[in-house]
């Protein structure tokens, strides 16, 4: 007959049994659930690419959410389950930083952004087509978009910004002003070099130094359920190769020293 020591010892078996069981229901069931990227519209295709080459891709569940920079800022303040946010500037990780949104030391400049002169409708070769240019331009909002406001601080720096503010279509995004100047809908516009290289066009490349940085940084979100993969996936974007993939793709590397570079050497 079982004495009461071994009634004792066989009920806390059984009570460990069931919190391993318990335990290991509740992590299979939080890896099942998506990482949820939030990047902006420019970059999302980069990102896309990127990810298609990640080595063992097919272990992670991911989830891509593209919009204005400004657009999924305003979500995260708010609340919106993210777990990683690639914004197209510095300064909206920044304020999610100082707000105490973001997971402690994450926040990276993963891509540098360039903007070039474009037009579907006529060869462009030159900045100076835009010195006579008495027709509509397309540019991102630069109250919302960091891409258009590198396109007012070049068109500033060249003195054009009182002749042509009156004259601006003003997109969404760059991916809208993109599609405005694609379609024809405005015959020329300021777009991202990025977009120009990954479909094959050619534009003109506005010198850097016309513009501040297009400082693009990545941070993760406090409240995610998924920190260690988050991490990955912001490492894999840092490291050497991405890098090199990134400058294919029309921007500009970052020179960072990262954890997976580092397990390399």
């Amino acid at each position: 007959m079982p004495t009461f020591l071994s009634k004792v010892s066989l009920a806390c078996a059984i009570g460990c049994m069931l919190f391993a069981s318990t335990t290991f229901a509740i992590t299979e069931k939080a890896q099942a659930k998506p990482l949820r990227i939030a990047v902006a519209a420019n970059f999302a295709p980069a990102l896309k690419i990127l990810l298609d080459d990640m080595p063992n891709k097919e272990q992670f569940n991911l989830q891509i959410i593209s919009a204005a920079t400004g657009t999924l800022y305003l979500q995260i303040k708010h609340g919106a389950p993210f777990d990683l946010f690639l914004s197209a500037d510095a300064t909206r990780p920044e304020l999610l930083e100082q707000a105490h949104l973001t997971l402690e030391n994450s926040r990276k400049t993963y891509a540098l952004g360039q903007i070039a002169l474009w037009s579907a409708t006529q060869p462009v070769s030159h900045l100076n087509a835009l010195t006579h240019y008495a027709g509509k331009l397309a540019i991102a909002n630069p109250e919302t978009a960091p891409y258009g406001t590198a396109a007012q601080q070049a068109l500033t720096y060249l003195s054009l910004w009182p002749k042509i503010k009156s004259n601006l279509i003003t997109g969404i995004n760059i991916n809208q002003t993109f599609q405005q100047v694609r379609s024809q809908a405005v015959p020329l516009g300021i777009v991202a070099n990025s977009q120009l290289v990954m479909n094959k066009l050619s534009g003109v490349i506005i010198p850097t130094h016309y513009y501040q940085p297009i400082t693009q940084q990545l941070v993760i979100i406090k409240s995610s359920r998924q920190v260690a993969l988050a991490k990955k996936i912001s490492d894999y974007i840092l490291q050497t190769n991405s890098q090199a993939k990134l400058q294919s793709l029309g921007y500009l590397a970052v020179t960072s020293s990262n954890p997976l570079d580092e397990a390399k050497r």
